[in-house]
């Protein structure tokens, strides 16, 4: 496999240099499950996970609950045949558990102990390693149900794993060679430094966007930190590519998550003005419009690198070179207007 090789940057202190843009694999999981976007064909999963890393995406980003195990299987599916060389690093989390029994129902956020080991074993299982490069806490344990996609309001039972008890087990996993640095995705500052005192925080995994920007206090704690930070949801699940219209989130079908979240639907208009607002910014940058959504997100001091997903291999070049292309402060300027402009979302508009 011929590699193109693209900008990188070093993931805190973890040792990996990582390209700036990485893999998700959340959307090719696969229909079936509580938070599938409907169906995807596995072959085509393959052909774009491995057009990406020739392309010189060198990470993927996946987690056991996404398709119920079936996207980890199809990570180690496209890497199993690569030479050593071109290994990418290889992500996940643990702490959603599903009922095999009813894998429509809503999974629940569970950390315990016996718990997260029997995930890691599973994990590597599925991925075909023998060690994962970043084991991430999918959620804080509340041991409730996480009611929808990107929902952190679910109640807490009292029989949650305290995060002191979780993230001692995983700062275990990572003594034991289980894995090579762990992280933190969805978690609060106040989490972060309850983490911290325990074992160094090595990653996190925010959702961040020009239409999602409520974790400005997540990146920044990070950065003050050491930590590294890849963040999730760069174009806001499709909606800043480009290419979304109202008509074909009106057409989304009911085993795609998407269709009944409040992004598409009541926020829809505002955030396809935005989305439009891009377009003069990578006119003049010769880019894609999904390319200067996720260099906005890379322009922030402390983001090391944006998760992107891809259901085929020519979605990947529609945002591959993002990571090429340099905001200016007039481009800043502008979009922070347009995200004042339309209301889209919510918190910071500007770097």
């Amino acid at each position: 496999m011929t590699t193109t090789h693209l900008p990188t940057s070093p993931l805190g202190r973890t040792g990996m240099d990582i390209s700036r843009v990485g893999f998700g694999s959340w959307a090719v999981a696969g229909s079936g499950w509580r938070f599938g976007w409907g169906a995807t064909d596995d072959a085509q999963s393959v052909a774009a996970i491995r057009h990406a890393l020739s392309s010189g995406v060198n990470w993927i980003d996946t987690a056991a609950v996404y398709g119920l195990g079936h996207s980890e299987e199809l990570v180690g599916k496209a890497v199993a045949d690569l030479p050593e060389s071109e290994r990418p690093y290889i992500f996940t989390k643990a702490g959603l558990v599903w009922d095999p029994d009813d894998p429509q129902a809503a999974p629940r956020r569970i950390m315990r102990p016996d718990s997260v080991r029997r995930e890691v074993e599973d994990s590597l299982r599925r991925l075909g390693v023998e060690r994962i490069d970043l084991y991430q806490v999918h959620w804080p344990d509340t041991g409730e149900s996480l009611e929808y996609a990107g929902d952190g309001s679910g109640a807490v039972s009292p029989n949650a794993t305290p995060l002191e008890e979780y993230w001692q087990v995983m700062a275990d996993l990572k003594a034991e060679g289980k894995v090579r640095a762990i992280g933190l995705s969805n978690h609060s500052p106040e989490q972060l430094a309850a983490a911290e005192r325990i074992a160094h925080v090595d990653v996190i995994q925010p959702p961040f966007s020009a239409i999602n920007r409520s974790a400005a206090a997540e990146i920044a704690w990070a950065h003050a930190h050491g930590t590294g930070v890849i963040v999730y949801s760069p174009l806001q699940s499709g909606l800043l590519t480009g290419a979304f219209t109202a008509e074909r989130a009106a057409a989304l079908p009911a085993d795609d998550w998407r269709s009944a979240h409040h992004d598409f639907t009541t926020g829809l208009a505002a955030n396809l003005r935005l989305a439009a607002a891009l377009r003069p910014v990578a006119e003049r940058h010769s880019a894609t419009v999904a390319e200067v959504a996720i260099a906005w997100t890379l322009a922030w001091p402390g983001i090391t690198g944006a998760i992107v997903g891809a259901r085929r291999a020519d979605q990947v070049d529609g945002w591959v070179g993002a990571a090429s292309v340099t905001l200016t402060p007039a481009d800043l300027d502008e979009i922070a207007a347009a995200i004042t402009a339309t209301g889209a979302g919510s918190g910071p508009a500007r770097p």
